[in-house]
């Protein structure tokens, strides 16, 4: 990583020099497409109940393809899930008599195996469209409850074939195949074990990499690492840290880096700019009832977004 130069970005800090790495050139009359490939929640905002308002206020045209029904978010006891994989071939088959068109492919939460072979006919079905995947699976060391070992297999596969992929410490473990735990929650790794992260998850195929949300403890910034194969070095981001967590926060973080490629913005200012949004979320969220149980709150900074 390069010698530490300090820019101010909305508040982020970044470290080392930010190559400018552009995946959209937006025309401003033109709308994009994206169709995101995210589970439904009722209760508790995440997944298309983020993806949708946040991307919209990019400007852009979501469409969609919803990998699973939840009542609510699965911090919430009792939820129920209803898996959508048999609907979905017929639903994207559909698409294709209607001539629809994607610029760009974000996939988030899925509800079994079989759903990455359905990405893939997106992949084929759009071949020009970014692949933005967001490995949604695990955090702190533990797999969600929903994801099988087929299924995290699964996704790690499918992370291989990612324009721009977004693991947290946990998720980018499972995809190199690199033992996890209750004990192992990454808080204390080091920028070079970052660093060797984000280039072993180059080398299997990602084309760049932003591995978020490493906290050391006694520390009050919030890091995430920027790689890419057209990048010379790793650029570390640090954004102010809030010392709780909310549900949801992670698809809030990965569609505002979205958001900002698609307003034509370089992928480390999307990442600044995500890392600043989520923290200003989260300082909203504190001011709301049960916000703790409800996930995080950002509909008040939503013209943030579309001032990008």
């Amino acid at each position: 990583m390069k010698d530490f130069n300090e820019t101010d970005t909305n508040n982020a800090l970044i470290h080392g020099d930010p190559e400018a790495v552009f995946l959209y050139e937006r025309n401003d009359s033109y709308i994009p497409r994206i169709a995101a490939v995210h589970d439904l929640c009722g209760y508790g905002k995440c997944s298309l109940g983020v993806a949708i308002p946040v991307l919209s206020a990019a400007g852009c045209d979501v469409c969609p393809v919803p990998t699973g029904l939840f009542s609510s978010h699965t911090a919430f006891p009792g939820w129920y899930m209803h898996d959508t994989t048999d609907i979905l071939s017929d639903y994207l088959a559909a698409w294709q008599k209607i001539d629809v068109e994607i610029d760009a492919v974000y996939s988030g939460f899925l509800g079994a195996p079989e759903q990455v072979a359905i990405i893939r006919q997106i992949y084929q079905q759009f071949p020009e469209a970014i692949r933005f995947v967001d490995p949604v699976m695990a955090d702190h060391g533990k797999v969600y409850p929903t994801y099988t070992p087929e299924l995290c297999e699964a996704m790690a596969d499918l992370a291989k074939d990612a324009d721009v992929l977004t693991p947290n410490l946990t998720e980018a473990a499972i995809i190199l195949g690199e033992p996890i735990g209750d004990e192992w929650a990454g808080t204390a790794i080091s920028d070079d074990e970052a660093e060797r992260m984000v280039r072993a998850l180059l080398d299997l195929g990602a084309k760049n990499v932003v591995l978020k949300g490493i906290q050391r403890e006694g520390e009050s910034v919030i890091r995430n690492f920027v790689g890419g194969a057209s990048m010379d070095d790793i650029i570390e981001v640090e954004n102010e840290y809030v010392p709780y967590m909310l549900h949801g926060t992670g698809d809030v973080y990965a569609s505002c880096v979205l958001a900002g490629i698609m307003k034509g913005r370089s992928l480390v200012e999307a990442v600044a700019f995500a890392g600043n949004f989520v923290h200003d979320a989260m300082l909203v969220s504190a001011e709301q009832p049960h916000f703790m149980d409800r996930g995080v709150s950002f509909e008040p900074l939503l013209g943030k977004v579309s001032a990008l």
